[in-house]
């Protein structure tokens, strides 16, 4: 009976098994909320940490976390005393634990918040460029490389400003990065808080990137003859009377997830974006639970490497 289970966990751990992994992100809006009158803010913090390991991720791609808030610490009771990517990274009673990595992007004379991920994984390196367009709004990019198994994978923490003129400045500082720093078919998972509710990214971001939005992938709506057909479009060089026959055709929209405001979500913010992964899962995280902890909902995506 030993031996079959020395087997049995052999062949789980051997090197050609994928690695499976579940992915989140999730705007947290700095652990505080108004309540349900707007009246007065309150502390969600604590709550909001039990959910994050209840949701037993992998990679969590966080934004709006408070590295410091000496008004909140003072203000709410049982404010955490350390910086809230550390925090959320444990959970009393629980063996294990996230190794946290964060990104300074607004700094203020009581303190500073910015992007941050939290990972099952090592996290061999981290990055934060400032991709701010004016003061009013700062704004960065978060990598970090982690390594899974023999893979090193190159997650990217986005928090885009309200301004479409910026989200597109924004987003092409992100593309021309990755195309010229990493290597072309180096695994990707880029995820966060878009501000896209127009949806006028995802088609350059998957173009410039082949990466593939996991919503438009796992949960997608469209007929087998419309799939087929951008497929042929995206695919096929088409040229001569062959273009004039589909220029007609309106461009491809990637399918993403409504999840602002949390209590009725409508407007399509937040966006799992991946290149070398195979997608098995996405969803949006609705319901009272969610609502009352910040005015996001938080995305999730179950996900294969592929070796």
């Amino acid at each position: 009976m030993i031996e079959c289970e020395r087997s049995d966990i052999a062949s789980r751990s051997a090197p050609e098994d994928p690695i499976k992994l579940r992915v989140a992100t999730y705007n947290i809006h700095k652990g505080v909320v108004r309540d349900l009158f707007g009246l007065r803010r309150v502390s969600r913090i604590h709550e909001l940490r039990a959910r994050l390991h209840e949701l037993q991720a992998d990679l969590v791609f966080l934004q709006e976390v408070q590295g410091q808030n000496e008004r909140h610490a003072s203000h709410f009771e049982h404010w955490p005393i350390e910086p809230q990517e550390q925090f959320l990274a444990r959970l009393p009673g629980l063996k294990a634990s996230f190794e946290a990595a964060y990104g300074r992007n607004a700094n203020y004379l009581h303190g500073h918040h910015g992007n941050a991920l939290l990972s099952r994984f090592p996290i061999l390196g981290l990055e934060n460029r400032d991709v701010s367009d004016h003061a009013l709004e700062k704004r960065g990019i978060l990598h970090c490389q982690v390594r899974l198994g023999e893979q090193i994978v190159h997650c990217f923490v986005i928090h885009f400003g309200l301004l479409a003129r910026s989200r597109h400045r924004q987003l092409q500082v992100l593309i021309n990065w990755v195309q010229r720093e990493l290597p072309a078919q180096a695994p990707l998972i880029i995820a966060g808080d878009f501000n896209d509710w127009r949806n006028q990214l995802s088609g350059p971001l998957c173009e410039g990137l082949l990466v593939r939005e996991v919503f438009d992938v796992a949960r997608s709506g469209r007929r087998v003859s419309e799939r087929v057909a951008h497929f042929v479009r995206d695919r096929l060089r088409i040229s001569g009377e062959q273009e004039q026959v589909v220029k007609w055709r309106s461009p491809r929209r990637v399918r993403t997830a409504r999840t602002y405001p949390a209590l009725v979500p409508w407007l399509r913010m937040d966006r799992i974006y991946t290149r070398g992964f195979q997608i098995s899962d996405a969803k949006v995280l609705q319901g009272p639970q969610w609502a009352h902890l910040s005015d996001h909902s938080p995305l999730v995506a179950d996900l294969v490497l592929r070796c």
